[in-house]
Parts: structure tokens; sequence; C-alpha cells
């Protein structure tokens, strides 16, 4: 009897190995995007730091940046864990009530742009734009174009552990940089053994 629950420990044992570590069996494979209602609606219950990915349906890059960097395993659980994440149409065309004002679309030339896309990004529209809010709403920073997902790894961590409000970006970049280097040289040399 001892000898069947000892091969299906045994076993069981070997298969959880074998689908990898903790980190990669729970991992979450999904950013779970929400609408900005959504995102004011939760942060009424739990505060936290709102991610917003301004993106249009037309946007090669954003579209670019969905199957790369917002697939990346650590952006992923980085993302859900830290942040309300909202995915946001600059050219949506329903209008959203925030902070006691109606934000609207306004139509330009062929297309357009949601009033609450161009506050977000403070007046320059282009995509795609991500930003980051603090747990007020106030805009920390908007950055915009294509982020492969090692740079956005770095971006999302700044903002995410308050590092912006101690650090100058300059100093975090390096150092976060030469961090992952490090790292990078460790698994390198642990695997060439």
């Amino acid at each position: 009897m001892q000898k069947h629950i000892l091969s299906y420990i045994t076993f069981f044992g070997i298969l959880l190995l074998s689908l990898g570590t903790p980190q990669q069996i729970f991992a979450q494979t999904e950013i779970e995007w929400m609408t900005w209602e959504e995102a004011v609606e939760k942060s009424k219950v739990e505060k936290k730091k709102i991610f917003v990915d301004i993106y249009t349906s037309w946007c090669g890059w954003c579209k670019k940046m969905d199957k790369t960097t917002f697939k990346d395993p650590v952006v992923v659980n980085y993302i859900n864990k830290n942040y309300y994440p909202v995915k946001f149409d600059a050219e949506q065309t329903e209008d959203i009530t925030f902070n006691e004002k109606e934000y609207k679309y306004v139509k330009s030339g062929k297309r357009g742009y949601h009033e609450l896309a161009a506050w977000l990004m403070r007046g320059k529209m282009g995509y795609p734009t991500v930003v980051f809010l603090d747990e007020e709403f106030n805009i920390i920073q908007p950055i915009p174009g294509f982020l492969p997902s090692t740079k956005f790894e770095i971006i999302m961590t700044y903002f995410g552990g308050n590092h912006y409000k101690k650090t100058p970006w300059q100093i975090y970049n390096k150092r976060y940089s030469g961090q992952k280097s490090q790292n990078s040289k460790a698994v390198k040399s642990e695997e060439q053994r």
C-alpha cells in the first residue's frame, strides 16, 4: 500500500515539475482589460493606479503591441496585479462622464477623437499611447509610441512601484537595465553548467 502511495506521489511530483515553476503554472496569459467606467467603479472599492492603453482600430503599431508586449507573461502579471488596466479606443463615440465633466466624441475630418483620449494624452494625439495615472486619477505620464516588452517592463515598474516619486528616470532605467543584464548573465552561466 505504501509502495503505491509513494509511486503516486512520485508520479504527481514529476508531472508538476514538467509543467514548470508555480509562477509559470499560475501565470495569467491575458491582461484583464476593463472599460474606463469599470476602472472608476473598482477604484471606489480598492485604490490602485490606472494603466490606459489608448489605441485605434486602424493602428498597426497598436496591434503589434497587443500581440507582443501585452502578451508577455511578466507584463501581464504585473499589470493585472498593480493596475486597473483600461483599453481605450481614442475614436469611440460614446460619451463618458468623469469628475463631473462630460467627454464627447469630436468629429474631425474623416475620423475624429474622443475628448477623454485627448485629455489623457495631453493633446498630443498619436497611437499607441500608454498613460499611467495615480490612485486618484491624476496623470503621471503619457508615453507615445510602440514599446517592446523589455522597455515597457522598466516603465510599468517605475510607476507601479512609486519609484518615480524618489528616483529620477535615468538612474532607475540604468539600475533596472543593469540588474536585468546581471540576471540574464547568471541564467546563461547556470544553463551552460
